[in-house]
């Protein structure tokens, strides 16, 4: 549905092709292999933060769908994933700003003002036809050809430059204040990391006598714990399934975006009619991620059986079940804590290739081992603390998504001509 369906503008639409052309450049493929580029990609763009970052790189480095030339002026708009919205408006860019093929990059002609076409392109209108005309389940895409056939609201060029610097002052407000609070969601986030690190480290007993583990990450340790190697308390390790995953099925199938902050999230699932019944998930098992980017290696999540249905795995994921002198909670903890999972990255860095950690060489670090009475002390411990700070995380993140919400909203109000000072 195009702006004009949802309201009613004071001014005629175009087609985005009649006043902006698409896609001009491309890197040649005899380009210089020692050559420097800024390369963007589609995980690099987000709506409200445009080009959140680049990466430096030679020619001969970069990905072959590293093509799109990009110049000041340019607006990026994601073909591929278009779920994601990744939109951006390029007020300054270098001279070897290149994105990926997966964008469309839109250069206004004359009489479209490049700063309110980038408004206008995050208008909820224009998003929403672009997500609307994509095809495709799991990887909905779009030609380039039909977003440019999608029509903007085309006021006066004097219009336009009121718009776009009411927007480039309302929204600078609005990113402010977002800033602020995502300060305090990361505060948080590094509060629960302590909170983990010095009780599953240190325990709760401030006046415990203190040992040398003898383990770097560890440190000192109360006296009274033992240090193990992990696979000394797996009673099970067990690869996931190996197998092309379907939007249905009868045994839901969990895959590495799952695992959130040590527990298990459950959407966007994908399934198979049936697995090995030995890969069921039971109650209390935990899952760890052994491959893919390096900052996912090494995340684990526990399994509470409050999945209704079947649960399994999928093969880059490896499931733990720990004999009766470790408890599950507390081995979920152990494995989230910052330290440990920077040893883990360590341990994973590829030579070539994907990041990957083997899990019997991440069974072989050693680990605390507490009594288990304490370690069960430790694990609720922990649980009520974190609770505490994930009312207080959500409380904020639902004032950040109002906040976009309602400069989503203004930015439409702008460009379609609701609000009356700016017609």
């Amino acid at each position: 549905m195009s702006a004009a369906d949802l309201y009613e503008i004071p001014w005629p639409t175009k087609r985005l092709k009649y006043c902006a052309s698409y896609n001009d450049e491309v890197l040649s493929e005899s380009t210089d292999e020692l050559e420097a580029i800024e390369y963007v990609e589609i995980s690099d763009v987000s709506l409200v933060g445009g080009i959140e970052r680049s990466s430096p790189m030679l020619f001969h480095q970069a990905p072959s769908r590293a093509r799109r030339r990009v110049q000041s002026g340019d607006i990026l708009v994601s073909t591929v994933r278009t779920y994601l919205k990744a939109i951006a408006a390029v007020r300054f860019a270098p001279d070897n700003l290149i994105a990926s093929t997966g964008f469309c990059v839109i250069r206004p002609k004359d009489g479209l003002d490049p700063r309110y076409a980038g408004w206008a392109a995050k208008s909820e209108g224009f998003v929403g036809e672009v997500v609307s005309r994509s095809v495709g389940v799991s990887y909905p895409a779009i030609n380039a050809s039909q977003l440019v056939d999608i029509r903007v609201p085309f006021p006066p060029l004097k219009t336009q430059g009121r718009i776009a610097a009411f927007l480039d002052k309302k929204a600078a407000q609005i990113d402010k204040l977002i800033a602020k609070k995502q300060a305090l969601v990361d505060r948080l986030v590094e509060k629960r990391q302590a909170i983990i690190t010095q009780a599953v480290t240190k325990g709760l007993n401030p006046g415990a006598p203190m040992k040398d583990s003898g383990i770097d990450w560890l440190g000192q340790i109360p006296a009274h714990w033992d240090v193990w190697p992990l696979k000394r308390v797996i009673a099970t390790s067990t690869y996931g399934v190996s197998a092309s995953l379907e939007p249905s099925g009868e045994v839901a199938i969990l895959r590495m975006g799952n695992l959130q902050n040590g527990e298990l999230d459950f959407a966007e699932l994908r399934y198979l009619d049936q697995v090995d019944p030995g890969l069921l998930l039971k109650a209390r098992d935990v899952i760890f991620n052994r491959t893919n980017s390096l900052d996912l290696v090494g995340k684990a999540a526990i399994y509470r059986g409050n999945y209704d249905g079947q649960l399994s795995l999928a093969s880059y994921l490896v499931l733990f079940r720990f004999d009766k002198r470790y408890d599950p909670d507390f081995a979920n903890y152990v494995m989230g804590a910052d330290v440990l999972m920077s040893l883990a990255r360590t341990l994973a860095l590829p030579s070539i290739g994907q990041a990957n950690l083997n899990p019997n060489r991440y069974a072989a670090i050693s680990f605390p081992v507490p009594p288990v009475e304490e370690q069960i002390e430790i694990a609720a411990h922990i649980a009520t603390q974190l609770n505490r700070l994930s009312d207080s995380e959500k409380a904020i993140n639902t004032s950040i998504e109002q906040l976009i919400e309602y400069r989503s909203a203004l930015i439409t109000a702008a460009v379609t001509g609701q609000i009356e000072a700016l017609r």
